[in-house]
């Protein structure tokens, strides 16, 4: 009972406030309009009821034959109002049949807006961003930047203040979670705590972030968004080779790659002019998607399934949009046609996969998936070549010794540098990586008997 009292408390003020500020289209009535209203009244035209459109600002406000469905400021003319508060069920909105009936405060929201002036958003995710002046704050003593301010001025607005500071001990673990995904050590944490340095914070973020894990923990979070995998993911889910793309995004975070370089060496390493193994193993992102091999793939109804899960993850990943309603019909909501949808995906037909469709590959035998190269790694090269001036030396070395110790010596070190050299070569991996070919023709015909 005490708890269902404090959280009555706690929700009275927040329910008062969300009665008083001024009704958001973006955040209180798009969402209602789309989960109850676009389904008859939004963009698909070949389910579209009376013609209407409340998805379309124009078209929500226009005149249909002598009603208008928004008549801004003025709910009692407005169709949309009449319609939602009708007590006759066969003229109330939405319909019976929809099974979506509008709750009190949905309807109370649509008429708040309507009478506070019908103003419409574009949807927020395609609203440009705009600098906004730094908020002045009644605290002095805790903003430390121009983010604390932008947070204190809303924390003040609702009547909260900011937590403590962290102890010195949580602020080390907080850093080596956020920044490498590995806890400190009981060492690094005490020699963190110590550290009287003003600028110990900044000495720390440094340190983490030069550390190669620092990508290792970035690179887990971009490998899960092109959906990274060692395997085809169907059927036997074969290995397939992929291992060193993974670690040319460990590196890409790590040197600090350009974002607009790391989105072009993905989609089109192969075709950078003098492309070297880095652009080769990076357009091995072309080649994640799932795979078929089974024996009965049809090659031509899989084309098409790999396309369309290009464009998906593509715009997903660089877009951080959902894309994958436009594959069957305009998109619902979003402002993506099905031609759109097309258009990107023939940018991937000429990744060919249709080579190894018929059954290559065992459960236990990796699948092979032509193109391929055999590769280093950036760190495997980096050590091949820091190796080879010392083998260099040392066969100069073992030419110009005299006595038999120092060419036992310089024998055995020149060995153990070209077998580690050796070893080295014979380590390298084989990736999956993409060429371009002739495109091929496509070829798209209107749904009808044929």
């Amino acid at each position: 009972m005490t708890r269902l009292l404090l959280l009555s408390l706690l929700l009275v003020p927040a329910a008062a406030r969300a009665a008083d500020r001024p009704i958001d289209f973006n955040r209180d009535v798009r969402p209602i309009l789309s989960d109850k209203c676009f389904a008859c009244h939004g963009p698909d035209e070949k389910h579209r009821a009376a013609k209407l459109r409340l998805d379309v600002e124009k078209d929500a406000k226009a005149d249909h034959d002598g009603t208008r469905a928004v008549v801004p400021g003025k709910p009692d003319e407005s169709e949309l109002v009449a319609r939602i508060t009708n007590p006759d069920d066969s003229e109330r909105m939405p319909p019976k049949k929809a099974n979506k009936p509008l709750t009190p405060a949905e309807i109370d929201t649509l008429k708040r807006w309507v009478a506070e002036g019908a103003k419409w958003s574009a949807h927020w995710a395609y609203i440009p961003p705009q600098k906004h002046p730094v908020p002045e704050v009644k605290s002095a003593d805790w903003p430390a930047n121009w983010i604390d301010r932008f947070i204190g001025s809303r924390l003040e607005r609702v009547g909260l203040s900011p937590s403590p500071d962290a102890d010195r001990i949580t602020l080390a673990r907080r850093l080596y979670f956020d920044l490498t995904g590995l806890p400190p050590t009981p060492a690094e944490a005490e020699a963190f705590a110590n550290d009287k340095d003003p600028k110990a914070v900044e000495k720390l973020v440094d340190k983490l972030l030069a550390s190669e894990h620092y990508g290792e923990r970035m690179a887990a979070y971009w490998l899960d968004l092109v959906r990274y995998a060692d395997t085809v993911g169907y059927h036997g889910d074969q290995d397939h080779q992929a291992s060193p793309y993974r670690d040319y995004v460990i590196d890409a975070f790590n040197l600090d790659i350009p974002f607009d370089r790391f989105t072009r060496e993905q989609l089109a390493g192969d075709l950078v002019p003098n492309s070297g193994v880095d652009q080769k193993i990076a357009s091995c992102y072309n080649r994640l998607l799932q795979t078929s091999h089974e024996g009965g793939v049809q090659a031509k109804e899989y084309l098409a399934i790999y396309a369309a899960d290009h464009v998906r993850n593509l715009a997903a990943a660089w877009m951080g949009a959902t894309v994958g309603c436009a594959q069957c019909h305009n998109h619902k909501f979003d402002p993506y046609t099905q031609k759109d949808f097309y258009s990107l995906a023939a940018f991937f037909a000429d990744v060919d996969e249709e080579k190894h469709l018929h059954g290559a590959g065992t459960d236990t035998v990796p699948t092979k998936r032509p193109p391929e190269v055999r590769v280093l790694t950036r760190r495997e090269r980096e050590r091949v070549e820091r190796l080879q001036p010392v083998i260099d030396k040392l066969q100069t070395d073992l030419g110009a010794a005299r006595d038999e110790a120092a060419i036992n010596a310089v024998a055995a070190r020149l060995a153990d540098a070209e077998d580690e050299r050796d070893r080295i070569r014979k380590s390298a991996r084989l990736v999956m990586v993409t060429q371009s070919v002739t495109p091929r023709t496509i070829r798209v015909l209107a749904r009808g008997n044929w």
